[in-house]
């Protein structure tokens, strides 16, 4: 029974105290809303009614039971309008999450431009790297994120593709540190330091297979993710690291034998740009709507002016590939 509907005849009937009228007002024929009164009582278990030809007159029980019914009506039509705000994007809970090389800068400026479209909105922010992200798309505990390609994609959809170029991270008295852009044959003395490779497989792949394709094959590669520990590891062990200009490190400056401040690492672009961090947005198919639609916007937005990523017509499947693929 759609108890909804049944209470607005019940309450149209007690107001109007006249089935014609009642009908007229709910735009139906009389006959039917008879029929839904009467299933009403029956469900119920009292009379609402006493009807004659000419009268109808609410009973006691139906007198009781009005005050409820239009509080019922009332908080009804309370959650419809939350349900449109909600599909519109105007409030509810979104669970988003952005992966960890995405800068202070970025964040900030999407944050910003989200709540200014959409202030009654919840945004639940979570940093997750890809991987967790499609674990979570699948678990439902997830609305929409920021990915990297490549990886499966298998019943996502996906916003714009955008490309931030990657440089590296070197110690100031490497000798690579004086060139303007670094090729990545002249890496070739350094340790590489990438993330875990469980937070992004196939990119991780695509990464090492990229450097020896071009010249660069490291001894070792370490692992390490925050900005601090990844500055340590460069100072201590006089590895390298990839990331893009908007996410490189603070220069900390230390005083160099004249009583000059110098950084002690250096950020440098790579020659040729063959390596790039690759996003889109992406949400599982068919449970987008205007919420995920405004983060999607805003994300794609701060990444263009905040990181200076630049849209990507990929020549490449977005999908994830086959791991031999990423071998020499």
């Amino acid at each position: 029974m759609d108890l909804v509907r049944h209470l607005e005849c019940f309450v149209a009937v007690a107001e109007e105290q006249h089935f014609g009228r009642a009908a007229a007002r709910l735009g139906m024929a009389q006959p039917p809303l008879s029929q839904r009164i009467q299933r009403l009582e029956r469900e119920l278990g009292v009379r609402l009614f006493e009807r004659s030809s000419r009268h109808v007159t609410i009973t006691k029980a139906g007198t009781l039971l009005l005050t409820e019914a239009r509080e019922l009506l009332l908080r009804s039509e309370s959650l419809l309008a939350t349900a449109r705000r909600i599909r519109d994007g105007e409030s509810g809970l979104l669970r988003a999450a952005l992966p960890p090389d995405v800068s202070g800068e970025t964040v900030a400026a999407l944050l910003a431009r989200f709540r200014r479209g959409h202030p009654g909105l919840e945004l639940e922010l979570h940093e997750l790297p890809t991987a967790e992200q499609l674990a979570r798309f699948a678990t439902h505990e997830l609305d929409v994120g920021l990915i990297h390609h490549p990886c499966d994609i298998t019943g996502l959809e996906l916003g714009p593709v955008l490309r931030r170029e990657l440089g590296v991270l070197l110690p100031r008295d490497a000798p690579s540190a004086g060139r303007p852009a670094i090729p990545l044959p002249a890496l070739s003395d350094h340790d590489l330091i990438l993330f875990p490779r469980a937070n992004a497989p196939a990119l991780y792949d695509e990464l090492l297979t990229t450097c020896a394709r071009n010249g660069y094959t490291p001894a070792a590669v370490r692992h390490g993710q925050g900005a601090s520990f990844v500055r340590g590891l460069v100072l201590s062990t006089g590895a390298v690291a990839f990331g893009p200009r908007d996410d490189r490190p603070a220069d900390r400056p230390t005083r160099d034998a004249h009583g000059h401040d110098e950084p002690d690492v250096v950020w440098r672009p790579i020659a040729g740009a063959p390596l790039a961090w690759r996003h889109s947005v992406a949400w599982p198919r068919g449970r987008g709507d205007a919420a995920v639609e405004a983060f999607a916007r805003a994300a794609t937005d701060a990444l263009r002016t905040a990181a200076g990523a630049t849209p990507d017509v990929p020549t490449r499947p977005l999908h994830l590939r086959p791991a031999s693929e990423f071998w020499l």
